[in-house]
């Protein structure tokens, strides 16, 4: 699982123009003045003789300058992010936002939600399973599974049911998967014809923090395998927001919460970095982070996965799959 061990193994200022010399028009028309005050004219009124005009012809440059600019194209529409920063990955699909790129200390505090988009805290503590189903994928042994969403999620956060499903079946029918060692076969099914092995499910942090589904021994939010329901909890927080670890990654970070969650229902256990600098194993719980002694320190605790990750002074980096080369 993604965090805590499951009962069952389980988100110019621009300076003020000087005003102490303001511009001013003479109190009396020149036309009426004295010949003398005329003569001193540009004496008296110096660089304003000067300053006038230009300042008159700046003014018409910007007008039309203003007029002449051309309007946002489609390529940069109007209100869109300025060049530089993250933008909307295609490849994930919808309702997938990055997060802002940032730099990321892997051996820093990595457990904690990162900021991002809103999500619903607490749902009604069922699932309804979302229609449909799809072919097997693989050889060996068959698991199917459904995929099912907590019911009273706003669908805003995670862009519908569909969304999720498609991501879900993506990911598990790829040949970097689950799969692609020839010992086992997935296929989805809507629950209606086939009962199945597990239950790939989008929800709440509050219904994940039940004693009966993950539990919340280690106060980070994460996601779980209840091995006594037969349900993967994928937490919707998580969904949302993704890992720091996996900085700006949300897509990554999501094929990752699913590979590692179902990982559980297959009988996989928690395991540690493999070597310094390496992609990290995809039953690491990189919710929490890719340094053995940081996850070692949060799994020390009452509940907590305790021994399973070796405090050993190994950082790995981050990696989605569970057979990165396909096999």
């Amino acid at each position: 699982m993604g965090g805590h061990p499951s009962p069952g193994k389980l988100g110019k200022h621009v300076p003020p123009i000087d005003a102490r010399e303001p511009l001013r028009a003479a109190r009396k028309p020149l036309e009426t003045r004295k010949p003398a005050q005329r003569k001193g004219f540009l004496r008296t009124y110096g660089w304003r003789v000067y300053a006038l005009p230009v300042l008159a012809v700046v003014t018409v440059l910007v007008g039309v300058q203003s007029a002449t600019a051309p309007a946002p194209s489609a390529q940069q529409p109007a209100g869109s992010p300025p060049a530089g920063t993250a933008p909307v990955s295609e490849a994930a699909g919808p309702g997938v936002r990055e997060n802002p790129a940032a730099p990321v200390d892997l051996n820093g505090e990595t457990a904690v939600l990162p900021n991002g988009g809103d999500f619903t805290l607490s749902g009604k503590g069922n699932w309804h399973v979302v229609p449909g189903s799809g072919e097997k994928i693989g050889t060996g042994r068959l698991y199917r599974y459904t995929v099912e969403v907590e019911d009273g999620i706003d669908p805003s956060s995670y862009a519908g049911d569909d969304s999720f499903a498609s991501a879900v079946q993506g990911t598990l029918s790829d040949a970097k998967s689950w799969t692609a060692d020839g010992k086992l076969a997935l296929q989805r099914v809507d629950g209606s014809s086939a009962r199945p092995d597990f239950r790939v499910s989008l929800t709440t942090p509050d219904t994940t923090h039940r004693p009966d589904t993950c539990g919340f021994s280690i106060t980070y939010e994460a996601s779980c395998f209840r091995s006594s329901k037969h349900r993967v909890l994928i937490n919707l927080a998580r969904w949302v927001r993704g890992a720091k670890a996996y900085g700006p990654n949300l897509s990554g970070y999501r094929v990752y919460a699913i590979n590692h969650e179902v990982g559980h229902a297959l009988g996989h256990s928690h395991v540690g970095c493999g070597g310094d600098g390496q992609p990290a194993p995809v039953m690491m719980q990189q919710s929490f982070g890719v340094a053995d002694d940081y996850v070692a320190r949060l799994n020390d605790v009452p509940g907590g996965d305790q021994g399973a990750v070796p405090a050993d002074h190994r950082t790995c980096v981050t990696n989605e799959w569970p057979f990165p080369d396909g096999h």
